[in-house]
């Protein structure tokens, strides 16, 4: 296959993400980078600011992995499909891709709906982004051991709910663990999708995953 390259060496790379099919960024690969790519099995890209190669991840440790490279139908652009360490973009969300231009009312309407994933990009911003006055940035601030503590107790009131019964009281205190548990993923750079494939993995419906650490 002979790729075709731009007047400048250079070809758009389409970076997504191998799991969960989300499209991560728009990078641009010159030969050079391409090889140290499929040598490396990791991404490597030509910086057009910068005038130079860079390994995403290099600095920020978000390293791609990369698990399959193909070209369109004219040759001239890559689909890069990648297992990741981390967010993809420098602002420190997932994607790169999180600036809405246009959204069609149904879109709008579906996307202003609760997702774990969007309250975890909220939290990523804070703690890239701190507000002041903002109660989740003041825990980023005080670090790990505040967010355990507060994971804690929160996980001492749902019981306490629970075992009174109290099925509001329930449902507000196991909402305030969540988010607080999701505090502590970002904190820790845990990804959701890390969650989600651990889960997949475990069955967890129908197998005691921990029995065997308890006894």
């Amino acid at each position: 296959m002979a790729l075709k390259f731009d007047e400048n060496g250079l070809i758009p790379a389409i970076v997504q993400d191998y799991q969960t099919g989300q499209v991560l960024t728009l990078a641009y690969m010159n030969e050079e980078s391409l090889a140290i790519s499929l040598a490396e099995k990791r991404t490597c890209f030509w910086s057009r600011s910068r005038q130079q190669l860079w390994r995403k991840g290099e600095e920020s440790g978000n390293v791609q992995h990369i698990v399959s490279i193909t070209a369109d139908c004219d040759e001239d652009a890559l689909l890069v499909k990648v297992t990741k360490e981390g967010p993809a973009c420098h602002t420190g969300r997932e994607s790169c891709f999180h600036n809405p231009v246009y959204l069609d009312d149904a879109v709008q309407k579906f996307t202003n709906q609760f997702t774990y994933q969007g309250l975890y990009d909220l939290l990523l911003g804070r703690k890239n982004q701190p507000q002041e006055g903002s109660y989740t940035s003041y825990l980023f601030d005080k670090g790990l051991d505040k967010i355990l503590k507060k994971v804690g107790e929160e996980s001492t009131e749902v019981i306490i709910a629970a075992k009174a019964e109290d099925r509001a009281e329930t449902v507000y205190e196991v909402a305030d663990l969540c988010y607080h548990v999701l505090v502590l993923l970002v904190h820790a750079g845990i990804p959701l999708e890390e969650i989600t494939a651990e889960l997949s993995r475990r069955h967890i419906i129908d197998h005691k995953v921990k029995q065997e650490k308890m006894q």
